[in-house]
């Protein structure tokens, strides 16, 4: 197991609100939630839909920005950033997993993964070693040259945890990443994650309603109507 906690936290939502439109019409979103991710953590952010999960994963992600509150990558504020130092932010140190995979339909799971590291910028003599080193992570090694519809659902979420790690990002978030899976499946996820955070020293911060979940996990925040109302151990 790699131990790579420290005091420093990898990453700090401070009093993040986020309020859509104006006056009579405004949708207080968020209001204040504070979180704290610290290295090699796996770190659940649960509640019913509608209590702002994905909204608050967006901003986390830099995707989006608050409306007040901060954001800190280590001790970077997102809100002070460019739009292209926030993408670097995401293409270098963030890996993003989303709900329904978003995987290109027509590459194979190499060129998925591949593809990805494209994006981020990784040199083109790293990006074959490291594909398949992703790939291989999390058990997709022997199907890599297999597409999408020829995956089972639980093979195409380990293909979108392989292309959100191959970077080798230092946090991945995961929106909903067992949502779309069967029992069988998502606990397989879930064992990909811990693995990641023991063997690799990743953060992963994921959102869930899934009470499976919660067994595994180091933390779990609790938002409910936009706040953070508890933490859990």
């Amino acid at each position: 197991m790699i131990s790579t906690n420290t005091n420093e936290p990898l990453l700090r939502a401070d009093k993040v609100s986020r309020i859509y439109g104006k006056g009579s019409q405004a949708v207080h979103a968020l209001k204040g939630a504070e979180l704290v991710v610290y290295p090699g953590q796996l770190i659940a952010l649960k509640g019913r839909s509608g209590s702002g999960k994905t909204t608050l994963l967006n901003i986390l992600a830099a995707l989006d920005q608050p409306s007040e509150g901060a954001v800190y990558h280590g001790t970077r504020d997102t809100a002070a950033m460019s739009e292209r130092q926030r993408n670097e932010l995401r293409r270098k140190e963030v890996g993003l997993i989303f709900q329904s995979f978003a995987l290109v339909p027509y590459m194979t799971a190499y060129e998925n993964v591949e593809f990805g590291l494209r994006i981020a910028g990784v040199d083109s003599k790293k990006r074959k070693a490291w594909a398949e080193q992703a790939l291989q992570f999390v058990g997709m090694k022997q199907r890599m040259h297999h597409l999408p519809p020829e995956m089972s659902g639980g093979e195409q979420q380990r293909t979108a945890i392989a292309r959100a790690i191959a970077h080798k990002p230092k946090l991945v978030l995961a929106d909903e990443p067992t949502a779309e899976l069967d029992s069988k499946m998502g606990l397989q996820v879930l064992k990909v994650f811990r693995d990641l955070v023991e063997q690799e020293g990743i953060s992963i911060l994921l959102t869930t309603h899934d009470p499976a979940i919660m067994e595994i996990v180091d933390h779990v925040y609790e938002l409910e109507d936009g706040f953070i109302v508890q933490k859990q151990a």
